[in-house]
C-alpha cells in the first residue's frame, strides 16, 4: 500500500499538471473509494438480521404456547380436562420465563396471571363454564403479545414460514419421543406435537395465497407435505400405536423446511 507521504506527492502533481486532470481520474477515485465504503454496513446488516432472529424466536414460542391451549381446547371439549390440565400449564411451565423479558422490552402486558388463571379454574372446576371464558382470554393475550412483531413481518410469507418450521421442529421432536417400541407410550408429548402442528398450519393458511401465486411449486409441495403430516395426529386422542412413523414425520418436517427455502432465501 503507498505510503501517505507518496501520496500527498502524487496530489502535489496532480495540481501542477490541472490539463491533465482527466487522466487522474482514476486517482481521484481510488483516493475517494475507501472513504465511500461505510463502515457500519456490516454490522447494520448483522444488526437487522438478529432482530428479525429474536422475533421469529418470539413469535416461535408464542406459537407454542397457541399450540399448547388449542390441543388443551380439544381436551376440554371431549371431556377429558385431566388431559388438557397439562398443556394449560406447559405455557406457564415451559415457555413464560423465556419472554418474560421480551415482554417488558416490547412493552407488551404481563399475562402470566391470566394463564394461571385458567389453569387454576381447570384444576378446580373443569366443568365451569367459566373455562371458556378464560380459555378465549389467554388466546387472545397471547395474540396481544403478537401485536408487538410488526404487521408487515407477521403478514410476510417468507419471515412466517421460519416460524412455521420453528413450530415443526419442535412437533417432530415431541412426536418422536413419544414413541417407545412402535408404541406412543408418551400421550403428552404425543397431544403436544398435535397442537403445534396444528397451529403451523393455521398459519400456513394465512399465508397460502401469496405463495401460491409467486411460488406455485413450493406451495404445492408444501401443502401436499402438510396433508400428509397432519395423518399423524388423527385426534387429540393419542392412538396406541403411530399412524405415521416418526421417520416419516422427520422426513416430511425436513422436505416442508427445503421447499420453504425456495421461498425465504
Amino acid at each position: 500500500m503507498p505510503s501517505f507521504r507518496s501520496f500527498s506527492f502524487a496530489l502535489s502533481v496532480v495540481s501542477l499538471l490541472a490539463l491533465a486532470s482527466c487522466n487522474n481520474a482514476p486517482t481521484a477515485t481510488n483516493t475517494s473509494s475507501p472513504a465511500s465504503t461505510p463502515a457500519t454496513a456490516t454490522p447494520q446488516a448483522n444488526t437487522a438480521s438478529t432482530g428479525q432472529a429474536e422475533d421469529i424466536d418470539y413469535m416461535t414460542n408464542l406459537g407454542l404456547m397457541k399450540g399448547h391451549l388449542l390441543v388443551a381446547k380439544e381436551l376440554l371439549a371431549q371431556g377429558k380436562p385431566d388431559q388438557a390440565e397439562p398443556h394449560i400449564g406447559h405455557p406457564i411451565e415451559e415457555i413464560y420465563s423465556d419472554i418474560e423479558p421480551e415482554l417488558q422490552e416490547r412493552n407488551v402486558a404481563d399475562f402470566k396471571s391470566t394463564l394461571n388463571g385458567l389453569h387454576d379454574l381447570v384444576q378446580s372446576k373443569p366443568q365451569d363454564p367459566q373455562v371458556e371464558t378464560e380459555m378465549q382470554a389467554a388466546m387472545a393475550a397471547i395474540d396481544q403479545a403478537m401485536q408487538a412483531v410488526p404487521a408487515e413481518q407477521r403478514q410476510s410469507p417468507e419471515f412466517t414460514l421460519k416460524v412455521v418450521n420453528g413450530l415443526l421442529d419442535t412437533a417432530g421432536s415431541e412426536y418422536t419421543a413419544a414413541i417407545t417400541d412402535g408404541k406412543i407410550a408418551e400421550v403428552i408429548e404425543y397431544q403436544d406435537s398435535r397442537g403445534f402442528v396444528t397451529y403451523a398450519n393455521t398459519l400456513y393458511e394465512s399465508i397460502e395465497n401469496s405463495v401460491s401465486q409467486k411460488y406455485p411449486e413450493a406451495h404445492q409441495a408444501i401443502e401436499s407435505d402438510m396433508t400428509q403430516l397432519k395423518k399423524a395426529w388423527p385426534s387429540a386422542t393419542a392412538p396406541s400405536a403411530p399412524t405415521v412413523p416418526p421417520e416419516q414425520v422427520s422426513q416430511l418436517v425436513d422436505s416442508i423446511q427445503t421447499n420453504s427455502q425456495k421461498v425465504t432465501q
